[in-house]
């Protein structure tokens, strides 16, 4: 179930995705919350310097591995403003993360995409849970979904 909290956390994903945006990146932004609530770590794309596996969600799983045990990563909880690529999937499934709570979806990025004439990402974007079926996932949240999309427009629309 989401709630307000979950809100918060979520504004704060789509403020990133935002600052990618103007930095010149694609729109996504996440953070990363302990067991207790605190935030650990938060970070944008930075795929627009030529490394598309600069994704805001790789590098958390990355961070929680360095700094957090199994224990603590397992009670975390991964906000997103966007559902995790295959590749940022296997990697929170692979540190053994918690929780993974996104604003809009895979499916919705698709259709944005196809209705802007978007040719697709090169990795076939699909649900979490078929890459961590294990996964505890939550999302799409409708009224944040629509913010996401406008970033997505402002992208491809200039």
């Amino acid at each position: 179930m989401i709630d307000e909290t979950d809100i918060r956390h979520l504004e704060r994903c789509i403020a990133l995705a935002e600052q990618a945006l103007e930095a010149g990146d694609e729109p996504f932004g996440s953070v990363l919350v302990s067991g207790n609530g605190t935030v650990l770590a938060e970070d944008h794309n930075h795929v627009a310097g030529g490394d598309a596996t600069q994704h805001p969600e790789f590098f958390l799983a990355r961070w929680s591995a360095e700094h957090m045990t199994p224990e603590e990563r397992a009670h975390a909880t991964v906000y997103t403003s966007g559902e995790h690529c295959p590749m940022c999937a296997a990697a929170h499934g692979w540190v053994g993360l918690g929780r993974i709570v996104y604003a809009s979806s895979s499916e919705q990025l698709v259709e944005w995409l196809a209705e802007l004439g978007v040719a697709p990402p090169p990795v076939r974007p699909i649900a979490i849970q078929e890459v961590v079926p294990t996964a505890i996932v939550e999302g799409p949240v409708p009224e944040l979904a629509e913010k996401v999309h406008a970033l997505h427009l402002r992208l491809h629309r200039g």
